[in-house]
């Protein structure tokens, strides 16, 4: 594929294209990508690559603003590859993934060394797939074009879980109350490392939490494992019927929307399919209109690093039913989207560095 210039074609309006090399060893794939970001005006596939040490010469003739990466591949995987990219020359990437079992622990810890997204392979000759899969790979490389590359922190070590022994409120206390503060999360592209920090930092007794990260089927799974090995409070992958606990934290499964749900005093979730909501299946902002609904104040709502304005509506709708909602400052942001748009609509109270939420969630829900 012949070099275009460094500036790019551009987009016929002056403003250059996304430049985009793709590495993946199987030559199907590398052409339904180059095919999928290519039907964008805004971005430009500069190179193909099988392998990271074609892509090296690749990169060498042309610097990509954004690499699409496979994980396995043959001479150096994936994960060698970023580590490399990462210390040398830090160029944001976007994990290109089948979602076998077996590769998904390798894709989260692409992310904790550096990858922005997370995105699944396009099943072929599946048109609506193809036509998600556009969307998904477009938004994921338009994002991560615009993110800031960070050095990872290391994992903080904690202490095993307590029984629930140990850690059980007396009765009175814990019948002081009728009905329960619910904290709601939203997150998109470089929301799997803030939620980290957000959530590393809350203590056991933590209110119940409810999030939506956009990630694929399969990882959120994954996700959730590692978090509860890192974290004082629980942490799943939620499904139907959970109910909301203190100390535990639900993740919405890859592909399938979560809804927060009430009777009487009890809060749980709903884990349904549905069409993709502000271009994402599960949307942030079906968990947030579900939590104006059935929390109203007793919710707090927090938004954080993502493109787009999926959340947006669903904050302001909180706001409106007298929920504390809280958004990521821009500062700390991997990409300052949805943050930006539930401020531009007037649905945030309060705008945060990444370290002060958790302060600030526990503030607000004693």
């Amino acid at each position: 594929m012949a070099a275009q210039g460094a500036t790019g074609r551009g987009d016929g309006l002056g403003k250059p294209k996304i430049r985009v090399l793709v590495v993946d060893d199987s030559a199907v794939v590398r052409q339904t990508l180059s095919y999928i970001l290519g039907s964008d005006p805004e971005i430009e596939v500069i190179g193909v690559a099988g392998d990271p040490y074609v892509a090296a010469e690749r990169m060498a003739e042309q610097a990509p603003d954004v690499i699409t990466l496979d994980i396995e591949m043959p001479r150096m995987d994936g994960l060698t590859f970023l580590r490399k990219l990462m210390s040398q020359h830090p160029i944001p990437v976007v994990i290109c993934s089948s979602l076998a079992e077996e590769g998904t622990q390798s894709a989260l810890e692409a992310l904790e060394n550096g990858a922005v997204d997370i995105v699944t392979k396009p099943r072929l000759g599946v048109r609506q797939f193809l036509e998600e899969s556009r969307a998904t790979f477009c938004d994921a490389v338009k994002a991560a074009a615009g993110a800031r590359v960070r050095s990872q922190r290391p994992a903080r070590r904690v202490e095993p879980k307590l029984t629930a022994d140990a850690v059980l409120a007396p009765a009175a206390c814990a019948m002081a109350k009728t009905t329960e503060k619910v904290v709601v999360i939203g997150a998109s592209t470089g929301g799997t490392e803030a939620l980290k920090i957000l959530l590393e930092a809350l203590p056991a007794d933590t209110p119940g939490i409810v999030i939506v990260q956009h990630m694929p089927e399969l990882f959120t799974r994954a996700f959730a494992t590692r978090l509860d090995g890192l974290c004082a409070i629980t942490v799943k992958e939620a499904e139907s019927g959970d109910t909301v606990l203190r100390g535990r934290a639900l993740i919405a499964p890859g592909n399938h929307h979560l809804l927060l749900q009430r009777s009487g005093a009890r809060y749980y979730v709903e884990v349904k399919e549905g069409p993709l909501v502000c271009r994402h299946r599960p949307s942030v902002d079906v968990l947030f209109r579900s939590a104006a609904r059935y929390a109203g104040p007793n919710a707090v709502g927090v938004i954080l690093t993502g493109m787009g304005d999926d959340g947006a509506r669903g904050m302001l709708e909180m706001k409106q039913a007298g929920a504390t909602t809280i958004a990521q400052d821009e500062a700390t942001c991997v990409v300052f989207g949805m943050p930006k748009e539930a401020i531009k609509l007037n649905g945030v109270d309060k705008v945060v560095p990444l370290e002060s939420i958790a302060g600030s969630i526990l503030h607000h829900t004693r």
